[in-house]
């Protein structure tokens, strides 16, 4: 079989995530530096990504809407701590139609702001709350450092903003969103065991009064964040009057919340899980769960291969046929490999000969035969075989990389090789800065038995400290 076309992740990990990405035809990079172009594979697997996530988010009571990619530049002013955050990344209009504008305007960085505008007019009594509301759309982030998926001056998400009547509800409801939604979506999805917990006033969401993230751990030991909430308290509705009257005709002020999730999922699920033969896709995510790859076209293999596939696709399952018999085998096997389909059928004369076929699972490479009758009934064990295996194989790659510290320089030592664990109450913040001068970072804060606190001062919390993209 050919030698892997891509670097070993233990000698050159950035250059073998870069690789991943182009051998496995998931983006390349756009005309403009920091843009993404998504290829069909790469696509595929944000589509199921999206298709998940907005079932969730459905069931938690939002609906989606689409508000304009461009947003008056004033709007932005009006929350002093979040322009402020912002500035720096921020794409403005200045001239239009050959004409200078009136008023530059800013391309999306987020849309606090003009959600904000608009929830405005449209919540005037308490019955009109909560307002749940999520947009699937793009936003620019100008970025100096880009890196695919990871980090581009354009990219795809979701965002979510909703109004409530009070502190309660809406904590209540960002936290609903972060467990319910986005970590049921990471770990029983894409079987990847993040950590939740809640960020420190350093690394807040700018506007924000509380932010909840959910950190993966890459397999060169370093934090990724994946998903964020953020309980944004009162500054945006004082800032965009977002008031209501309530049960005894008193005009109130609303509390809101923000959260997202973008195409970094596709990062994230790359250096989670994938290997030196490249991607390696849990069951529940890949585009195509199964290949079945014809060896030789010989005694009928190409046709019994489209039988199987039918029946396979009949259960239930996603199937893609190879039977590009001009191509060499051995160059599709490590094709299918880059791209990490879950599991592989090969099927060939002598396969047929004997009534069998050979399966390959892509998690672990393992071997096995099994009849050739029947066999799309198995197909869906296998499966749920493999999305278990691949998330214990990664909890233990996590717990593995976390070493639990009780000084400072230990956090940091901690912190430079993988994640250190230590006692929020003996890092405080002075230590964080200390942290952060050699860049290493608090990643979150979260109780002993890994929940999200309700407040930073807590008792008993730990602080999840690491390195980070």
């Amino acid at each position: 079989m050919p030698k892997s076309p891509i670097a070993d992740p233990n000698e050159d990990y950035p250059r073998w995530y870069q690789d991943v990405i182009a051998k496995a035809g998931l983006a390349e990079n756009g005309a403009v530096r920091g843009t993404m172009v998504i290829r069909p594979y790469g696509y595929a697997i944000w589509e199921r990504i999206q298709a998940e996530v907005d079932r969730r988010i459905k069931a938690a009571g939002a609906d989606n809407v689409y508000f304009p990619l461009f947003i008056p530049e004033s709007y932005l002013h009006r929350e002093a701590e979040h322009v402020e955050g912002f500035s720096p990344e921020l794409a403005v209009v200045t001239i239009a139609g050959g004409k200078e504008l009136t008023e530059p305007v800013v391309v999306r960085p987020t849309s606090e702001t003009v959600f904000g505008e608009q929830m405005a007019k449209w919540v005037n009594s308490y019955r009109d709350l909560p307002l749940l509301l999520n947009q699937w759309a793009n936003v620019v982030r100008w970025e100096l450092r880009p890196r695919l998926f990871l980090r581009t001056s354009e990219f795809l998400w979701q965002e979510g903003h909703t109004v409530h009547a009070s502190a309660a509800d809406a904590a209540a409801y960002a936290l609903r969103i972060h467990h319910d939604v986005y970590r049921d979506f990471l770990v029983e999805t894409l079987a990847l065991p993040v950590l939740l917990g809640r960020k420190t006033a350093e690394e807040r969401f700018a506007g924000a009064i509380n932010t909840m993230t959910c950190e993966g751990i890459t397999r060169d030991r370093k934090a990724l964040q994946l998903a964020t909430s953020h309980e944004l308290g009162q500054n945006f509705a004082r800032a965009f009057d977002i008031t209501y009257t309530d049960e005894g005709g008193e005009v109130q002020t609303a509390w809101t919340t923000s959260w997202g999730a973008s195409t970094r999922l596709v990062g994230g699920l790359i250096m989670g899980h994938g290997d030196a033969g490249g991607l390696r896709l849990p069951p529940r995510i890949a585009p195509t769960q199964v290949a079945i790859v014809v060896v030789r076209d010989e005694d009928g293999a190409v046709e019994k291969a489209r039988e199987l596939g039918d029946a396979i696709a009949a259960a239930g399952f996603r199937v893609k046929v190879d039977a590009d018999v001009h191509t060499g085998f051995g160059r599709r096997a490590v094709d299918w490999e880059l791209k990490g389909v879950p599991l592989r059928i090969d099927l060939g004369p002598r396969d047929l000969a004997e009534g069998q076929v050979t399966l390959l699972r892509r998690d672990s490479g393992e071997k096995s035969q099994l009849p050739l009758a029947g066999v799309e009934h198995q197909v869906g064990d296998l499966l749920d075989d493999i999305q278990a295996a691949m998330l214990t194989e990664a909890t233990a790659f996590r717990d593995a990389a976390t070493t639990d510290v009780s000084t400072v320089e230990e956090a940091l030592e901690a912190g430079r090789e993988g994640v250190g664990r230590i006692e929020w109450a003996k890092l405080g913040a002075e230590g964080e800065r200390a942290l952060l001068a050699d860049g290493v970072s608090v990643r979150c804060i979260q109780r002993a038995d890994g929940t999200v606190p309700a407040a930073e001062d807590e008792p008993d919390l730990q602080a999840i400290v690491a390195r980070a993209y």
